[in-house]
Order: structure tokens, then sequence, then C-alpha cells
């Protein structure tokens, strides 16, 4: 989904998005924090069809919620969870992978990227939570990373993960 920005002087500033379901969605950030969400007509793109706006609080709740902070659905295979530059990020495994068929102390994670795999989501649906230097990890499973945004960016691109499920 693209995202288009625009400053409103005086106002605040407008994200413009289409969905890739087609739906053309408007949220303006006013400066005292309130928000506005509008949702535009399928066949007129300049006819707001309905609206709500919400405080500060309410955005931060409903942001909260869209953002999987407060329920993950089941058949998500990638999530992010940001605290500061902290995140949790589920990364499944592609063919390409040079991480296949080789353990976690073959990788040399932890040292060589300052992260920590928390949990591993084996291709059958089993799972092991903090699995040990000698796990193998093979093509279709999903490593849950812990670490700082940049560091887990860094071990994604050298081991040729494929980032939510891709």
């Amino acid at each position: 989904m693209d995202m288009r920005e625009v400053d409103l002087p005086g106002i605040g500033r407008k994200f413009e998005a289409v969905t890739r379901r087609g739906d053309k969605v408007v949220l303006i950030v006013h400066d005292d924090g309130r928000r506005e969400i509008h949702h535009y007509d399928d066949d007129d793109f300049d006819e707001s069809i309905s609206s709500v706006t919400f405080t500060d609080e309410e955005a931060r709740q409903m942001a909260g919620i869209l953002g999987g902070l407060v329920y993950k659905p089941k058949d998500l295979e990638k999530i992010e969870l940001e605290l500061d530059d902290l995140v949790i990020e589920w990364v499944k495994i592609n063919e390409d992978s040079i991480a296949i068929n080789r353990t976690i102390a073959d990788l040399d994670i932890r040292n060589r990227y300052d992260i920590s795999i928390i949990a591993l989501l084996k291709a059958d649906k089993s799972k092991t939570l903090n699995p040990g230097a000698d796990t193998l990890i093979q093509k279709g499973d999903t490593i849950v990373f812990s670490g700082e945004r940049q560091h887990v960016r860094a071990a994604t691109k050298t081991l040729f993960l494929t980032e939510g499920g891709g």
C-alpha cells in the first residue's frame, strides 16, 4: 500500500492511501492531537462516505489494536512489536537461505548480529522456545528474532531470509 503524505499548514498532516482491495482512506492528524479517518466511495474517490474522529488517547488505543499489540491474528506470519528501537520479528526461511540445514551455532547470529533467536516455528507447526545452539534450521521454518531493528534487518538480508513468510 502506497502512502501519500501532505502537510496541512496550521492543521497538521494528511495521509492518503488506496488499499490492496481498492478502498481509499485518508487520515488527518491534527496538531492538537485529534485524528480523522475518512473512507471514500469506490466509484468516486472525491466523495467521502464515512468518517470518524478520535481524540489522541482514542487514536493511540486504536493504533495498538490495529498494530497487533492487543491481539495477533493466528495466521499472521510476521509481527513487529516496537519498544523504541527494539523489535520482535517473525521471519520465514526461504528456499535460497544460507541458513538451511545449518544450526544456530553455525550461523553465530547472537555474536555476528547482536540479536537473539527467541523461538523457532517449524514448518510442521511445532514450536521451540529459546532454541539451543544445536537446533537445525530448515526451509519453511520461521525464526522469531529479538533485537534492535537495524541488527534484525542486517541478519535478514545477509541470511537471505524472507520477511513475512513471502
